[in-house]
């Protein structure tokens, strides 16, 4: 099947690693099938762009019932951070990248990485907060107007 000429962009709007990731893995895998792929990181999904943050996103472990952790339990110190290491640990077995390294890879291979406006305005960033793959910083407009004639997924 030839997907060239389909389009995807991806909403992440979550700052957890399990939030993340999914987006991160379907736009690589968008590009591996040579499809443009587009990313537009919104509220803590903006996190994995973010300079100071990248490189500290953590496993939500209060209130995710797929951990199968009473919510108590994932609330005590340190539960989150142990969380993450496991799965990170887990993760380079498999040679999953970094998420500093999965979003350099996906951006090197030609996808847009875009941080919504009303969050970067409501958080009081500007584009100095970013890593350097960030395109630019757009609208929600602008961001249906680069979506449009392709798919919209939201993770």
């Amino acid at each position: 099947m030839d997907l060239s000429n389909d389009k995807i962009s991806i909403v992440i709007s979550q700052g957890s690693l399990e939030g993340v990731y999914p987006g991160l893995i379907m736009a690589n895998g968008a590009r591996a099938e040579g499809m443009e792929a587009n990313l537009f990181f919104t509220f803590f999904g903006l996190d994995a762009i973010h300079k100071k943050h990248q490189e500290h996103i953590k496993v939500a472990t209060v209130g995710n019932p797929a951990l199968h952790v009473p919510t108590w339990a994932g609330g005590l110190p340190g539960v989150s951070s142990a969380m993450t290491q496991v799965m990170e640990h887990k993760m380079e077995k498999l040679d999953i990248p970094s998420i500093p390294e999965f979003v350099e890879l996906i951006s090197d291979t030609g996808a847009g990485l875009y941080a919504c406006k009303a969050s970067v305005d409501l958080f009081g960033m500007d584009k100095s907060d970013f890593i350097e793959g960030v395109d630019d910083i757009i609208t929600v407009g602008e961001f249906y107007e680069m979506a449009h004639g392709g798919h919209i997924v939201f993770t």
